[in-house]
């Protein structure tokens, strides 16, 4: 076998062979490839990565060209994410299999080579357990076989609006450090707006249509309202599974006594008598 391959088979019987390297006492696996010669040609490029001087600036820009002859030529075997990860090992002295540069007191996770998201450094031990993955032009992750959106981690609901419900203090949605990440609103149902220069919090809820639930002056009762709006519709009849909303800042008593006192749009209770008829 040529360096840096040793062959094995599939499950149909046919050969296959892999590809691995060891840099500072630690054994990395390149792959698995078709034939033994791709194999080798994996290890020679994970090897001029490691004993080079390349920099990520001059590998980004290698793999952004499709189809260059230079990058071709560097490496047309090992794919973008591994260079990313021998590169850091090289560079920071840690090995991470996901696609994980580190910076000065953050961390680079790159989706492409023209897709940079950062993170702070305390979030590192996260994302070297679990892969950013995309579906529909959506990014998550599967934690403990749930699919939890990024911004999920800090407290946003899946269906959160820029602008609305969060947004980025530097106006880069590709910096998801705590500090850039400015929560509006954590709730279901619950839109904040200014009015009179004072902070406001309308309620709404979906059934046929959105049916406004009221307007209130501060987001935990915004939050309880639609909790109340939500059991109201289900004692009419609308058997839909709505959210609820957890408002961790208000004790049990704070929560029912607000509950107990809250009005609800007239228009609203009006509409849910109709159900019932």
């Amino acid at each position: 076998m040529l360096p840096g391959v040793y062959q094995t088979a599939r499950k149909d019987g046919t050969a296959s062979y892999r590809s691995s390297i060891t840099y500072r006492s630690k054994h990395i696996s390149l792959g698995s490839f078709p034939a033994e010669e791709d194999a080798h040609r994996a290890y020679l490029e994970a090897d001029a990565l490691l004993s080079g001087n390349d920099s990520l600036e001059e590998l980004l820009s290698l793999f952004s060209t499709e189809n260059d002859p230079v990058r071709l030529q560097k490496f047309s075997r090992l794919p973008f994410e591994k260079c990313i990860s021998l590169l850091n090992f090289r560079d920071n002295r840690l090995y991470i299999a996901n696609p994980i540069y580190l910076r000065k007191n953050y961390f680079s996770y790159y989706l492409s080579p023209a897709e940079e998201l950062k993170f702070d450094i305390d979030d590192l031990f996260y994302y070297t357990r679990h892969k950013i993955l995309r579906r529909q032009g959506h990014l998550f992750i599967n934690d403990y076989g749930m699919q939890v959106t990024l911004l999920g981690r800090y407290g946003l609901k899946s269906h959160a609006v820029c602008h609305r419900d969060y947004e980025f203090a530097n106006g880069d949605p590709s910096d998801l450090r705590y500090s850039n990440i400015i929560v509006i609103n954590p709730f279901y149902g619950v839109t904040a707006f200014r009015k009179n220069g004072q902070t406001r919090y309308r309620v709404k809820l979906h059934i046929n249509g959105n049916y406004t639930i009221g307007t209130y002056s501060s987001a935990e009762k915004a939050a309880v309202a639609y909790n109340k709006a939500v059991d109201l519709a289900k004692k009419a009849g609308i058997s839909r599974n709505y959210p609820e909303n957890y408002i961790d800042t208000l004790s049990a008593k704070e929560y029912a006594d607000i509950y107990t006192r809250l009005k609800i749009a007239p228009k609203f209770l009006n509409y849910l008598k109709t159900l019932r008829c």
